[in-house]
């Protein structure tokens, strides 16, 4: 570029900045600065809440986890042993399905066990 060209493109680049200037009210200027200074106080109130609230969970989980994991493993083993059940109470269902003498009702037991029994006193 020619000095010339860098000379006429400055001056309109001045030009063009003293337009700006005299759209935008000093005051105006002044009121945003003080805003922002205002939020960017309450941020960082926010931020130092949200980080000691991040602390307390922290300590909060590192008390319970080790609890949280035993009722866990506790779950599971409930739950497998709870299936274990289903299953055998499925195969007893097809088993009585098939079979309905296979299991007998509680008469049916009282009626069939005559012993003694041996805990009652006389």
């Amino acid at each position: 570029m020619e000095q010339s060209e860098k000379d006429a493109i400055e001056a309109a680049s001045q030009e063009l900045s003293r337009e700006f200037k005299t759209l935008i009210n000093a005051e105006d200027l002044d009121s945003l600065k003080q805003l922002q200074h205002l939020i960017l106080g309450r941020l960082q109130d926010s931020n130092a809440v949200l980080s000691h609230f991040n602390e307390y969970s922290e300590h909060c989980f590192a008390e319970v986890s080790s609890e949280f994991s035993r009722n866990t493993r506790l779950l599971r083993s409930m739950k497998s042993d709870l299936d274990y059940i289903f299953q055998k109470l499925s195969l007893k269902a097809k088993i009585l399905a098939t079979y309905p003498d296979a299991f007998p009702d509680d008469s049916t037991i009282e009626a069939l066990d005559r012993r003694p029994d041996l805990e009652m006193p006389h």
